[in-house]
């Protein structure tokens, strides 16, 4: 029942951004939330952000879930997919377990298909106690790198 719940929820259209809106700060929401003005900032979200035709987004965004039909610049970490339609244009960095371009779309970014994405703000744990400490530097003798690379060779069947 729970799980039905969450899929009405996420189906509906709780928030937007019409294509005469020009917004800058952080957002964060629940539900569906559609973008077809202009968003400079951060998103954070477990739930469902589509960028339409129109949308320009300039944003770090941390999202359950993004269809992305208009622009954006910036990072992408997706829990679960992003999707890149035919008029979608993407230049930034994309973090997600499953990505789909649809033929069409520009796409100028590092892409990185893993299920280790990082989970959005809202959804860590933060103690002030527990400081995360840097591991020492460990310095690399480049000099010692270089000699242990087998010699190059060249592949007799190779013709200039």
């Amino acid at each position: 029942m729970e799980e039905k719940k969450r899929e009405i929820e996420e189906n509906r259209l709780t928030g937007f951004f019409d294509k005469d809106t020009e917004i800058k700060g952080d957002l964060s929401f629940t539900g569906s939330f559609r973008i077809d003005g202009r968003f400079k900032g951060t998103i954070n979200s477990e739930s469902v952000l589509i960028i339409g035709d129109k949308g320009k987004v300039e944003a770090d965004i941390k999202i359950g879930n993004i269809i992305i039909n208009g622009e954006i610049k910036g990072n992408i970490q997706a829990k679960e997919k992003v999707e890149i339609n035919a008029s979608g244009r993407v230049i930034g960095t994309i973090i997600t377990p499953k990505l789909a371009v649809e033929e069409g779309a520009y796409l100028e970014a590092n892409c990185q298909i893993t299920n280790q994405v990082p989970l959005p703000e809202s959804e860590k744990e933060v103690k002030i106690d527990q400081v995360p400490q840097s591991p020492p530097e460990e310095k690399v003798n480049t000099d010692q790198v270089t000699q242990e690379l087998p010699e190059k060779k060249v592949d007799p069947g190779y013709k200039l």
